[in-house]
């Protein structure tokens, strides 16, 4: 087991893990494998069920910190959520997710990960989650909504810090299902520029490899 050159992301063989904590070893989210090694348990993370994790396998390198706060929009049922929450250890991860159903999902993982602060509300309107946080080191996205790029722009505008990084995953189809993906994905980058915004990086996910055709903007 080794850790990668993202702090908190560790890796065997071609399999990627991060760090159970002492308090929830032998507590798994989604059916992932637990992997015991010197005296640490780790948990298997599922490219094929968390973009974030599928990024990595295709060398992207988010900074993290144990200590940093993330805002995460469109958190679902907790997958990617519960893997950063590993990575930021001592920091908090802020799950913005809107459907009650992912919610109950959500709380079950809150519950025993408890610096996961979850929030039932429609990142359409960040205002209305100010009092839940300060400003974050890390805005994470995941939306599948036709304005994606304008829920991103919003919460960056509202609560990343002036350094901080934002990562967006690109969900072409729900922005057109018209448009081919690269017409979809440059009419983000479009609007990201506009809003003056620097793109560090770009990666297509593969559909046949990992996801549905969506792209990482960091």
């Amino acid at each position: 087991m080794q850790e990668t050159s993202i702090h908190g992301v560790f890796r065997k063989g071609d399999k990627l893990y991060t760090k159970n904590p002492v308090h929830t070893r032998g507590i798994k989210v989604y059916n992932e494998k637990l992997y015991s090694y010197k005296n640490e348990e780790f948990r298997s993370w599922n490219p094929y069920r968390s973009k974030l994790a599928a990024g990595i396998k295709k060398k992207i390198t988010p900074s993290f910190l144990p200590t940093y706060h993330v805002l995460y929009l469109g958190a679902a049922m907790g997958t990617t959520v519960s893997h950063i929450a590993d990575i930021v250890s001592d920091g908090i991860v802020y799950a913005v997710e809107h459907t009650p159903l992912a919610m109950n999902a959500l709380l079950k993982v809150s519950e025993v990960r408890q610096n996961i602060i979850p929030i039932l509300e429609d990142a359409n309107h960040p205002d209305r989650y100010a009092s839940f946080l300060n400003p974050v080191d890390i805005l994470y996205q995941d939306i599948s909504q036709r304005n994606q790029a304008s829920i991103f722009i919003q919460n960056v505008d509202r609560y990343l810090k002036k350094n901080g990084l934002g990562i967006l995953m690109v969900k072409a189809r729900s922005i057109d299902v018209a448009k081919k993906p690269k017409e979809a994905y440059d009419i983000v980058v479009k609007e990201l520029k506009e809003a003056g915004l620097k793109i560090l990086s770009i990666t297509e996910l593969s559909r046949k490899q990992w996801t549905q055709g969506s792209r990482v903007l960091l």
